[in-house]
């Protein structure tokens, strides 16, 4: 079974009754989010890449750079950092932009745009934080710039991993593997690389790698109980605002009783007050 045989990935899925998650064949097409993320990160990429003082000032300012404790805390690049890429060569924007390209549309169709446009960001985000947290700690002693969109992509993988895990993928384009294998695999070198510690494995990149995958499994792991919490929330707002209209309505009955039995006089401010609210909202609700 291929990765896009699913209803949700085909131009009329929301206009069908059921949303089945139903895989399909055939590639959908790009949704708005990742198409703009598409554009912006080609878009950043290639002055980037071809003029080298354009080049040293994303650097200065863009990369996740815990160099010091001044710019660990430059929070704004969590997210920056997410649409550089190495500009010494194309695989690392072209394969990153592929997988999203493919994995991307599925999510954005099933969450929607503004909840996939977080959810990516935030995958992204955690990859850097957990880079900043190893330097911090010491646990990798040489800071360097950490660019690029895989913890936000791996994120994406994992989470597809966790939804359709027997979904396969052909990995060079030949061989069928399972997403959860796949996942599994990469998750399981992105903590051996990090253990080496060393600075020609990329331990930086492997840990933003290991962080967006643990919070894209997170995330969708953690749907069910996240949905039961807001349900329960909303169901204390909706009881609290049931007692609140009911003592509003004992208290304005009351009120009325003492206007019919002394006259409109008799009300003290907060009472002339309740009244006048009670008869806004009335008005309104005619309205």
């Amino acid at each position: 079974m291929g990765l896009y045989d699913r209803d949700y990935t085909q131009a009329d899925y929301s206009s069908k009754p059921h949303y089945s998650p139903q895989m399909r064949k055939n590639m959908s097409l790009v949704t708005p989010v990742v198409k703009w993320l598409l554009i912006i990160n080609v878009a950043v990429f290639v002055p980037y890449f071809m003029i080298e003082k354009v080049r040293d000032f994303f650097l200065a300012w863009f990369p996740v750079f815990p160099a010091t404790l001044g710019t660990s805390l430059q929070l704004w690049r969590l997210i920056t950092y997410q649409f550089l890429h190495d500009p010494d060569g194309f695989g690392h924007i072209f394969f990153n932009m592929l997988a999203l390209f493919f994995f991307g549309p599925m999510f954005e169709r099933l969450w929607g745009s503004r909840k996939f446009l977080v959810f990516y960001l935030v995958c992204g985000a955690m990859g850097g934080l957990l880079y900043i947290l190893l330097v911090l700690t010491r646990f990798l002693s040489l800071p360097l710039p950490l660019i690029g969109a895989s913890g936000a992509i791996l994120g994406l993988i994992a989470a597809a991993a966790v939804l359709f895990p027997r979904a396969k993928v052909y990995v060079m384009g030949i061989f069928p593997v399972p997403l959860m294998v796949l996942a599994i695999f990469l998750a399981l070198i992105s903590v051996m690389t990090i253990f080496r510690r060393s600075e020609l494995a990329n331990a930086g990149g492997e840990a933003a790698h290991l962080a967006g995958m643990a919070a894209g499994a997170i995330y969708v792991i953690s749907e069910s109980w996240r949905n039961k919490f807001k349900l329960r929330a909303q169901t204390k707002r909706w009881q609290k605002k049931m007692d609140e209209r009911r003592k509003l309505r004992l208290e304005l009955d009351r009120i009325l009783q003492k206007v019919h039995d002394f006259g409109i006089h008799s009300l003290n401010p907060k009472e002339r007050k309740i009244l006048k609210k009670a008869t806004e909202v009335e008005q309104m609700k005619n309205q």
